[in-house]
């Protein structure tokens, strides 16, 4: 009987470790954090842009421009995540001598 509840135990361990990664690597958190440090490098870039540079792109920013973007984009991205997070999964219900599992037969 210590056994049955020492494997349940680690079930439910294990579970509730698997919804906490299932949210760390959230594939939003990795996009969103991904766009938002791309845009704001590339706004920094966008910033400090010289004249030259500025000509050879017929006086658009475009650096500046993109860099915002991707910050937005990013930004985004974290505040879907933030507003719907991912659900935290149920186990499935056992299974026992009066319950019929899904592929019995009933009467």
């Amino acid at each position: 009987m210590s056994d049955d509840y020492e494997y349940q135990h680690e079930v439910e361990e294990l579970e509730g470790k698997s919804a906490t990664a299932a949210r760390l690597f959230d594939v939003r958190r990795i996009i969103g954090g991904l766009f938002v440090i791309y845009g704001i490098i590339v706004t920094i870039a966008g910033i400090t842009v010289s004249d030259a540079g500025l000509k050879k792109a017929e006086n658009i920013n475009i650096n500046l421009w993109t860099g915002v973007s991707m910050l937005v984009l990013g930004l985004l991205f974290l505040l879907w995540m933030k507003l719907r997070p991912l659900p935290v999964p149920h186990p499935a219900p056992e299974q026992g001598p009066d319950r019929p599992g899904p592929g019995d037969a009933e009467g």
